[in-house]
């Protein structure tokens, strides 16, 4: 099965830039789940949400079709990562508590996704699926952060647009849950945040399609508006979507 690959080529530099997932999203999934047994996370990527998946459950099967991707993944000893597309797993019928997808929905094929996820829960188990969408920086950087946005957002792959919309109208196939308000919060240095900058898909399109490094020629204007400051704050607002396979005992 093909997919959009946007990451491999770069997948070291994925994997050190991204940001970490607040600890009360795990805690929320894990107390949502029938049981912290076993959790299949769909997408993994590097392996950004599994540390926190793991630390909950006593089992993750992380699953991502990037070969590279998952060759930067972390050694977990309760987590093991394949090789696998969202859409067909090796997971036998029935056997996770929860399915979780982080910064990923917006790259499957949905309807054979949530069939492979139906297909994996066990009665009363949790479909989990969030993202983030555009850094928060300090009024100092904003008009940096303004003109490297700008000149990028022609570039970002089409599905982009699912993640700036919050996944709505997607077609969720369970009882849906009600998630926590929550948000992702960092002090980065400027090294960091230029990395993290450089490892969006649309500054690597930008890039094969003028041949110019904008995350590069716009370094000199964060670098002046940034000062003396060392770290400084940043945000991302975060979206959930949950929802719950019907148990036998249950109304649904």
């Amino acid at each position: 099965m093909s997919f959009p690959d946007h990451f491999s080529a770069v997948a070291a530099q994925y994997a050190q830039a991204r940001p970490e997932y607040p600890p009360a999203l795990f805690d929320w999934i894990a107390a949502v789940a029938p049981s912290p047994g076993r959790c299949r996370e769909a997408g993994c990527g590097s392996g950004q949400a599994t540390r926190g998946l793991a630390a909950v459950f006593a089992h993750v099967h992380a699953t991502d079709p990037s070969a590279a991707q998952v060759a930067q993944a972390p050694v977990l000893g309760n987590a093991c990562f394949a090789v696998e597309p969202a859409e067909r797993c090796s997971l036998p019928d029935a056997s996770v508590d929860a399915v979780c997808v982080a910064q990923a929905l917006h790259w499957f094929d949905c309807g054979a996704f949530f069939a492979e996820a139906a297909r994996v829960l066990r009665p009363g188990g949790v479909l989990v699926a969030w993202g983030y969408q555009d850094i928060e920086v300090p009024r100092a950087l904003a008009d940096a952060n303004a003109v490297l946005q700008d000149a990028i957002r022609p570039y970002w792959p089409p599905q982009r647009a699912d993640v700036d919309a919050a996944y709505a109208g997607y077609d969720f196939p369970f009882a849906p849950l009600a998630p926590p308000a929550l948000a992702m919060e960092a002090a980065w240095p400027l090294p960091r945040l230029l990395a993290y900058f450089a490892s969006y898909s649309a500054s690597q399109r930008h890039r094969e399609a003028t041949g110019r490094d904008i995350v590069a020629e716009c370094a000199p204007a964060f670098a002046t508006a940034w000062g003396e400051g060392g770290h400084v704050p940043l945000r991302w607002p975060l979206f959930l979507h949950a929802s719950r396979v019907a148990s036998p005992c249950s109304p649904d």
